[in-house]
């Protein structure tokens, strides 16, 4: 029995990210390959020393030999490394860095045996790293730097991820001294940074209820100096533009695979799933409703009173000569037959893309249910960009958005969109309903925009209602 192209799509695609997903290991092995490799030459040839033109007698193309193969095995090492740091920061950055749910329980259990293998694979990999620092430090010695923060000197293959700032080992944690390679130690530590970063949000943003005797700006000024004076303060900057910049890679990582997925699933089910079942059920030979719709059937006969008329005219003007009754007959039969086909067509596209949309809406609603934490990061990312706004900036954004959407010109906009909607579908123009659909949703739309306005931003930014005020008279 052959199998069916979607499968063999997926059985592609799954293959394709097994591959990717052992990119990591695979590095890292190459890395060590090339470490033994060298230590190989260093032992059976130099005594197990480094390999030097001084520390063996040698003629000079035997020293050229072994020096080639030495420069070759630490351009492997060096091109792996940054390959094996690089894929771990974007294979698995959102489990590893993400942080625990706000009640401080975990969204995910692991068994006992889980813990070990992984246990064994971080051993592995810790042992691997090991042996190619020590290699490494042969050739290309540490100089010792001061540390800022306490922090302990780390080996060779992260401190040039951590300087690229491509790894994410660079995640911040109050436990400085805790194996980089622990994962769960790093999701802790953001989640423990994150929600210590919402609690201390403004006062008034949690509480703006509560009044003061002095303006929320002077209080703000003074919380700055604070900040400022704070001996940890540049402890604190470091940490917080880490954490900033975990969150933005997530963030825009996290919209991408909303936008992108969903499509990618309406597309690939219009094609390869529902499309060929529609075409199964209902064979274009066979199927004898050619127009979907009232709306279908008056465009076609327009189209086809338009091509008579054209006809008509490029006789008169002396483009074409004086045709016969019966060759105008099977133009326009052809033409008709050509009309025939498109709508037909249109009318299974239209069953197609109900099919295809609403998998395409399940798959986005899965990618939601199933990343409930990247949600919570990319809703603190929206506000963090929202509330970082200039005054002016936020008022302008405000202004665009209300005038189009329940602005004077809304309207015409919105019976588009509904237009286009309804022909996606094959569903016929309903005037009363499109009507209906202008009159209540922008009004209600304006209404949230307001309560918004009033109930959030009045309290975070007051200056930015005012110039919001002031741009809108």
């Amino acid at each position: 029995m052959k199998t069916s192209t979607w499968t063999q799509i997926r059985q592609a695609l799954r293959g394709a990210n097994r591959w990717f997903k052992n990119t990591p290991d695979r590095a890292l092995e190459q890395a060590y390959d090339a470490a033994l490799r060298i230590k190989a030459i260093e032992n059976e040839h130099f005594q197990g020393g480094k390999i030097t033109k001084d520390s063996a007698e040698y003629s000079d193309r035997v020293w050229s030999y072994f020096n080639s193969e030495l420069k070759r095995c630490l351009t492997i090492i060096q091109t792996r490394l940054a390959e094996f740091n690089t894929s771990r920061s974007v294979i698995d950055l959102s489990e590893s860095l993400a942080f625990r749910n706000l009640n401080g329980s975990t969204s995910r259990h692991f068994s006992a045996d889980d813990d070990l293998t992984q246990m064994s694979h971080v051993s592995q990999v810790c042992q691997k790293l090991d042996c190619i620092d020590t290699v490494m430090s042969r050739y290309f010695p540490q100089k010792p730097k001061s540390q800022p923060f306490n922090q302990p000197v780390e080996s060779i293959s992260l401190v040039a991820v951590k300087n690229n700032s491509k790894s994410e080992s660079t995640v911040p944690s109050d436990e400085e001294n805790a194996p980089i390679l622990n994962r769960d130690s790093d999701s802790r530590n953001f989640s423990n940074s994150y929600n210590s970063e919402k609690k201390s949000l403004p006062e008034e943003l949690k509480t703006g209820s509560e009044m003061s005797f002095l303006p929320r700006s002077l209080l703000r000024t003074i919380g700055r100096i604070q900040r400022e004076l704070n001996p940890e303060s540049e402890e604190e900057v470091i940490k917080n533009y880490r954490k900033s910049k975990v969150k933005t890679i997530i963030s825009v990582r996290f919209i991408l695979l909303l936008i992108l997925v969903p499509l990618l699933t309406q597309q690939l089910a219009k094609n390869f799933v529902v499309g060929p079942i529609v075409d199964a059920l209902i064979p274009p030979e066979e199927n004898t409703q050619i127009f979907l719709n009232m709306d279908f059937e008056e465009e076609a006969f327009m189209e086809l009173h338009r091509y008579k008329e054209r006809l008509e005219f490029d006789h008169l003007i002396g483009l074409t000569p004086l045709l016969e009754p019966e060759q105008i007959e099977e133009k326009v039969q052809a033409k008709a037959l050509e009309i025939a086909e498109e709508y037909r067509s249109l009318g299974t596209g239209a069953i197609k893309n109900i099919f295809a949309d609403l998998l395409s809406i399940i798959t986005f609603g899965i990618i939601i249910y199933t990343n409930k934490r990247d949600v919570e990061i990319l809703k603190s990312f929206l506000g963090d960009l929202i509330y970082g706004l200039s005054d002016s900036a936020k008022a302008f954004i405000i202004i665009l958005l209300t005038d189009m959407f329940v602005g004077f010109h809304s309207p015409h906009g919105w019976e588009v969109i509904l237009e286009s909607i309804s022909r996606h579908f094959g569903l016929p123009e309903n005037r009363d309903f499109n009507f209906l659909f202008i009159a209540t949703f922008p009004v209600i739309l304006d209404a949230v925009f307001k309560y918004w306005i009033f109930r959030y931003l009045n309290r975070s930014s007051p200056s930015a209602v005012s110039t919001y005020k002031t741009m809108n008279e």
